[in-house]
């Protein structure tokens, strides 16, 4: 597939199921998101690989969220809430390490992030793998930071869950340039 391909076609992956990546796979997505967009070269990113009881580890800190903000949970709402992260064999959790820079403010640093993201879910795509990107209130959680060991100076952009397609993939919408572009400037 080429890049032009991957970036006009790319779409979610809602139900992802095994293979997960392989090793060489996973190598590629990490590769393409240290080509994102990086103002001064700062690196602003670090990424942590969740697979097999990692996963589980995940979906209980995803609980104790629940019950450290004093959720009663049911014996269901439990069990759906610890099987999120089992929706997918592999999670690249995305973090920004926000660092003070005279020229490139937090913010820049997190679109970085979030570029990263875009180009590791291009990079699955390109390669026949589905991916999902997922954020949510529990990116923002303290028990999830904490359990995750992010830093004060760090912010989970988000979650990455990457697999097998199965099932249909999204639709794509089709849109035109001109809905979206405007020329400015010229009189």
């Amino acid at each position: 597939m080429d890049a032009l391909e991957a970036l006009t076609t790319r779409r979610s992956s809602p139900r992802l199921t095994t293979p997960a990546p392989s090793s060489e796979q996973l190598d590629a997505i990490i590769q393409s998101a240290l080509r994102a967009a990086d103002h001064a070269l700062l690196r602003p990113s670090r990424f942590l690989l969740l697979q097999e009881q990692s996963l589980t580890k995940l979906g209980e800190l995803f609980v104790a969220a629940e019950l450290a903000d004093g959720v009663d949970l049911s014996p269901e709402q439990r069990e759906k809430i610890l099987n999120k992260p089992l929706r997918a064999p592999t999670i690249i959790v995305a973090i920004a390490t926000l660092q003070d820079h005279p020229k490139v403010p937090s913010i820049e640093q997190e679109y970085s992030t979030a570029a990263a993201v875009q180009c590791m879910s291009l990079a699955a795509y390109a390669q026949g793998l589905g991916s999902m990107w997922r954020t949510g209130s529990k990116a923002y959680h303290e028990t999830v930071r904490a359990g995750l060991g992010v830093a004060a100076h760090e912010k989970i952009v988000g979650f990455l869950y990457l697999g097998t397609p199965c099932g249909p993939l999204k639709g794509l919408v089709a849109h035109t340039s001109e809905d979206h572009l405007t020329t400015w400037g010229l009189d």
